[in-house]
């Protein structure tokens, strides 16, 4: 596996091109953000409710359907993006409530920006910085949340340290991310192209788990659970390309 920061930096790299384009894997209409939100648990309101460019389709579940959000909280949103999920925060939050993302990639800073400005939110705000050296003061958070990031970072112990940090006494930690059930083969572990596509990142999820316990969490709970099925790839034309160049063929356990 290639070096920490060869791996931010493809990951920087790939990431700042969807958001120039504002796209995901989609290429076709049975790809497209809208459909990506209904099928990982968000609701027609919930996709409609933010602004026009938003939602990417970049997520792997929805970390607020069980973050039970209240008025005049502060959340932290790890690996922002666009802003999606950051805007229904914000407006469950409401005006006494603020919502800070984070995102090491300069473009999906920009984009998110603009995507908080044109849907008027004055209660958002996007900050760039890496999320395993967070740019958010000590005590400061009553709630992180995070969709399909942390798989992403090199050092998954020191970003939940970070989240640890960040939060307030009694503070909780929402995440939708990728695990996995089994040791990936060498060839895809190994691979850089792998690792951006959210696969050649991910851990066990004995492992994840266990980060979060080192970090300071306690209660930690795995309140959902989906497979990700061998069909899928065929619907994702970033995994069809990883899977092509590896010469790694999906089967069922």
């Amino acid at each position: 596996m290639a070096d920490d920061g060869k791996i931010k930096k493809v990951v920087r790299e790939r990431y700042g091109e969807l958001a120039l384009r504002g796209l995901s894997c989609c290429q076709s209409a049975s790809c497209c953000p809208v459909e990506i939100g209904e099928k990982i648990g968000y609701t027609e309101t919930d996709l409609q409710a933010a602004p026009e460019g938003a939602n990417l389709g970049l997520g792997c579940g929805n970390p607020l359907a069980l973050a039970s959000l209240s008025p005049g909280e502060t959340v932290l949103d790890l690996g922002s993006g666009a802003g999606f999920d950051c805007f229904l925060a914000a407006r469950r939050v409401g005006a006494t409530g603020r919502v800070i993302g984070v995102d090491m990639t300069p473009e999906m800073i920009e984009r998110a920006r603009r995507n908080a400005e044109t849907g008027g939110f004055q209660n958002v705000e996007f900050r760039l910085g890496d999320i395993e050296n967070l740019p958010v003061a000590e005590g400061s958070v009553d709630v992180v949340i995070s969709n399909c990031v942390i798989n992403l970072a090199p050092d998954k112990e020191r970003v939940f340290r970070e989240a640890f940090r960040v939060l307030k006494p009694g503070g909780r930690i929402m995440v939708s991310d990728i695990v996995l059930t089994r040791p990936l083969p060498e060839a895809v572990k190994d691979s850089v192209a792998a690792y951006v596509g959210c696969i050649g990142g991910a851990v066990l999820k004995d492992e994840y788990v266990g980060a979060l316990a080192r970090a300071g969490f306690q209660d930690i709970t795995v309140r959902s659970e989906t497979p990700y099925p061998p069909e899928g790839m065929t619907a994702d034309p970033s995994l069809v390309g990883i899977a092509l160049s590896l010469n790694v063929t999906a089967t069922r356990p």
